[in-house]
């Protein structure tokens, strides 16, 4: 399944495990992106949150994928979620390349325990030619978070097999 393009922001680590792991399953292309801003401990948490508040978009650091983001079948895009908004890096990305993507689906990191954080998807779609085919909201180091992964997974093929 190598027209599949993974790319994700990952501000502790969660995303990024989500992300190779889905990437693996796929057989996918997997990049990271970042905005190059030191993010780390309760000062880089209050900074991320305040981003996402305003909605505010950076400069994303140059990033390199093995072929244009418009020549992929489907792009999986994950992020954490900062004040019930995607990151503020994925903005960045989905505002610059989100219209190169001829399909996309979504994987988001939480910590929330009840709310799954659908409101997320809508959001990230505002700046893509078209609605998301799928998407999973994964809590991190929950006990369910393998099966939906692995979920995800399995309708992405059954996503790409019906074409």
């Amino acid at each position: 399944m190598a027209d599949i393009l993974c790319v994700y922001y990952s501000r502790t680590g969660k995303t990024r495990t989500t992300m190779e792991a889905v990437a693996k399953e796929l057989e996918a292309d997997l990049v990271e992106i970042t905005d190059g801003v030191d993010r780390k401990g309760l000062g880089g948490f209050l900074r991320s949150g305040f981003d996402a508040v305003r909605k505010s978009t950076r400069y994303l650091e140059p990033f390199t994928t093995p072929r244009p983001v418009k020549d992929y079948d489907l792009v999986i895009v994950g992020t954490p979620v900062w004040a019930g908004r995607c990151s503020s890096i994925i903005r960045e990305f989905l505002k610059k390349y989100g219209k190169d993507c001829r399909k996309v689906a979504y994987v988001i990191t939480r910590q929330d325990e009840k709310n799954k954080q659908e409101q997320v998807y809508e959001q990230m779609d505002l700046y893509t030619v078209q609605p998301h085919l799928c998407a999973v909201s994964l809590k991190g180091g929950d006990v369910g978070e393998p099966f939906w992964r692995a979920e995800f997974v399995k309708e992405v093929r059954r996503i790409l097999e019906k074409e």
